[in-house]
């Protein structure tokens, strides 16, 4: 069917501020929503509160409000806008929640505004948990053990039913916010009292636990004539009991026979069809017992969500993009395949590569608490890495995630060798726990136990060994320096770095030999299709191929253009999030009006920056020295590179800069030296002392000694700042000396090459932030902020 015309403008909510459970991804989905919509005439009403965001830019909606997301302020946009239609699927939780809340009040009635894209009766049904059961039930798609509860009273009754281990989900809340898994009644009592609390009903489900049964998601679209596609089949490398955000997963998925894989598929479309989605993207969610291959229905999204965002980006296929199309009446076979231009929209992705995406967490930034994982969100970002296997793709992804690893590094497990201590560390809900696995491995522990443990399924088990059996070869061979030797070990996704480490050799000299051997990436296609068809879209990742001794097949042809390289940002961390992809994204854009080939990299799948359609050119890569440079050398062999913007995706290019311009690489904008005057906290002292800038009392440490006498001279309180740091990390205000050699000896690594300053704390002053932008010779004063907060409460922390 064509487009509707009985509705001329559409109202889009987006998610708000940035929180655990609800991040970038939904910036993502709501640009593209925009950009659909007004590319078919539609007038867009965008209102959003969070204004660090690529929705919110002037440009993106015909009119923007950046106003808190609440029912009153709504409404006043609503009076003033008339819009016919609100799509409500675009903006997470957040957006899904004040769209009922609009519905319920008889807001949408009274103006006549129709819900698009998902119906009230559709989100009522999938949100609601008992009548979500209920709706399973009469499909007969069995779920789990469950009541639904209001209070304390009712929760100790469903206890006595169902029986420990539980676990307690909140209806209408996201990232598990309010829920967790109870070993025991302390834990279910408070579990449920803050379940109740966080869930805008004031109840929860309570059901029997599904502990170490496997987990996967399906990503789901369904038109309005009952066309209906998986997009992306999605694996949890970590059993149930962990949020889906806080585990490893893998796409497409790689344990299910076809058979398992064609019932899942099946129950999905069966579900989308009762709970009522008749338009846009679901995600379903399963469990399946690992002993019989029992499946049950775990929950649904009747929205876009986070898997949404990684499925767009592991497949190619724009799933928020599609979705808003055919709220407006399209259906799937009307729409054409971006990527090759010729498929419709109705032809399920094909993928031909493995795609890991690996949480990241930041538990350092909160000493306090406890660094376990459950049913409730806790990771703050994410990266995504695309390889020809797993093994290739699991590599790329753990050294993508910018906390110092180079693959499947050397941890200690405290009590090892011994096997039950081993065991009962794997049978924790550890961040990063396949790492501990690899290390159980190089203990000597056997798949059975390490699964017995862990409860991750026996074939990602094999994998892990496998590396790291190659992993003890290298350390008593030594490296190979032959062709075929070398190409091996880079098939199985080993940088440089890490050979480096299991050889006792420096990167340099690793790269030198396989550089020497002729052994280099290739670049590939994400094309949606599995290579039956052309691909339009420069959306590139990098895998070894080849025998060694034969160049490799790549299909990067790069331009004869003028070229310029803008490096992202990385996984989102406390102190670097979407604030710097909204930078990346609109020095992309600047660089095409200049008339630049503007080249991408980054491995962040919930950003606008790793769009398809943002650059002319993307490249899915860990943002390291190894894989930048392998792509910058890839692009020089036709057209000219003029340079590489590194100053707009926060700390995580700087760390680059050094190898770039020793590789002679141009970086535009700011100098490398002038960005290490700025980082490095000794030369920016002695330029503030040059320009006779006042500063409080301060000094320059390299070891604890000389800290100490630093603080000695100045006086406590003092604050510790380390170098080339961003969101304030590792800085502390310290009021002792017993707490100065606590910080030296475990927050930071402090060295000549890395000092740290310590300047006195400056009590009841007042912070002001001053944002420039220059030329060369002017300097233009963008902003000044003052902030509400006292200094010594970071800037990002800080009302202004």
């Amino acid at each position: 069917m064509p487009k509707r015309t009985d509705i001329s403008s559409i109202m889009i909510i987006g998610a708000g501020p940035i929180v655990i459970g609800q991040a970038c991804e939904f910036d993502y989905s709501g640009t593209q929503a925009c950009k659909a919509l007004r590319e078919e005439g539609y007038r867009v009403i965008l209102v959003n509160s969070n204004p660090a965001t690529i929705m919110t830019d002037p440009n993106m909606a015909d009119a923007t409000y950046v106003e808190p997301i609440q029912s009153e302020f709504l409404e006043r946009i609503i009076k003033l806008e008339k819009p016919n239609a609100l799509l409500p699927t675009m903006g997470g939780q957040t957006s899904l929640n004040a769209a009922m809340s609009l519905h319920k009040s008889g807001i949408l009635d009274k103006h006549n505004i129709e819900l698009i894209g998902a119906r009230a009766t559709a989100i009522d049904k999938a949100e609601d948990r008992q009548k979500f059961r209920e709706a399973m039930d009469k499909i007969g798609l069995k779920s789990p053990k469950s009541q639904l509860v209001s209070d304390i009273s009712e929760a100790r009754k469903a206890m006595a039913e169902i029986g420990l281990p539980m676990i307690i989900r909140p209806s209408f809340t996201l990232g598990g916010a309010g829920g967790g898994v109870a070993y025991n009644t302390e834990e279910y009592e408070k579990f449920v009292l803050d379940g109740i609390a966080a869930s805008p009903l004031g109840e929860v489900l309570v059901e029997e636990s599904v502990l170490g049964w496997k987990e996967y998601e399906m990503e789901v679209i369904r038109d309005q004539e009952d066309n209906c596609i998986i997009v992306c089949s999605i694996e949890n490398v970590d059993p149930m009991g962990i949020h889906t955000g806080d585990s490893i997963t893998v796409a497409p998925a790689l344990t299910l026979t076809d058979k398992e894989y064609q019932v899942m598929r099946n129950a999905s479309i069966s579900v989308l069809r009762e709970i009522g989605v008749n338009t846009g993207g679901s995600n379903v969610q399963f469990a399946v017992n690992p002993e019989n291959g029992q499946l049950l229905i775990i929950e649904m999204n009747p929205r876009v969500s986070r898997s949404s965002a990684l499925a767009s980006k592991a497949t190619g296929f724009p799933i928020a993009k599609v979705a808003a199309k055919l709220a407006v009446g399209y259906t799937l076979d009307e729409l054409k395949n971006d990527i090759t231009g010729v498929m419709p929209a109705s032809f399920e992705p094909t993928i031909d590569y493995v795609v890991t995406k690996i949480p990241r967490f930041t538990f350092e930034k909160f000493p306090q608490a406890e660094p376990f994982l459950s049913t409730s969100m806790k990771s703050v970002g994410e990266v995504m890495a695309i390889g020809r296997s797993f093994a290739e793709s699991l590599q790329k992804g753990l050294r993508s995630l910018e906390i110092g690893l180079t693959g499947l590094n050397e941890v200690e497990i405290k009590g090892a060798p011994d096997r039950d201590t081993i065991c009962a560390t794997l049978s924790q809900q550890l961040p990063y726990r396949i790492l501990y696995i690899a290390q159980a491995f190089r203990h000597g522990l056997e798949i059975e136990y390490i699964k017995m443990a862990s409860k991750l399924d026996p074939w990602f088990l094999d994998q892990i060994k496998r590396l790291v059996d190659v992993e003890e070869n290298l350390k008593s061979a030594g490296l190979p320096f032959d062709g075929p030797g070398l190409v091996k070990l880079k098939t199985l996704g080993f940088s440089d770095a890490r050979l480096a480490e299991l050889t006792n050799m420096t990167t340099e000299t690793v790269t030198k030999a396989r550089l020497a051997a002729s052994i280099t990436p290739s670049y590939k296609r994400v094309d949606t299709c599995g290579g039956e068809y052309s691909a339009l879209t420069s959306y590139m990742y990098s895998t070894y191929t080849g025998d060694g001794v034969n160049p490799p097949e790549s299909e990067i042809y790069p331009s004869n253009s003028n070229k310029v390289v803008i490096l992202g940002s990385g996984p989102n961390r406390i102190g670097q999030g979407i604030e710097f992809d909204y930078c990346c994204v609109h020095a992309a854009l600047a660089m095409k009006e200049m008339g630049f080939e503007s080249i991408m990299v980054n491995c962040n799948p919930e950003t606008v920056s790793t769009d398809y359609d943002t650059s002319d050119r993307l490249y899915f890569e860990p943002l390291t020295d190894e894989d930048v440079m392998a792509l910058i050398r890839a692009e020089q062999v036709n057209g000219t590179l003029k340079g590489v913007i590194v100053q707009f995706g926060g700390q995580t290019p700087l760390k680059l800069c050094h190898s770039l311009e020793t590789a002679g690489t141009p970086i535009l904008g700011t100098a490398p030296d002038a960005i290490d005057l700025a980082e490095d906290r000794e030369r920016f002292q002695m330029l503030l002392t040059k320009l006779e800038l006042r500063q409080p009392p301060n000094g320059i440490a390299s070891n604890v000694e000389h800290a100490e006498k630093i603080a000695k001279r100045i006086g406590y309180p003092v604050v510790i700042r380390p170098s080339y740091v961003l969101g304030g990390r590792a800085m502390e205000i310290i009021h002792d000396a017993n707490n100065l050699r606590r910080y030296m000896e475990t927050a930071v690594r402090v060295s000549g090459n890395t000092p740290i300053l310590i300047d006195r704390y400056l009590r009841d002053a007042i912070e002001v932030d001053i944002d420039a932008i220059c030329d060369g010779e002017q300097v233009y004063i963008a902003g000044i902020m003052e902030h509400i907060e006292e200094a010594g409460i970071h800037s990002g922390d800080s009302a202004c």
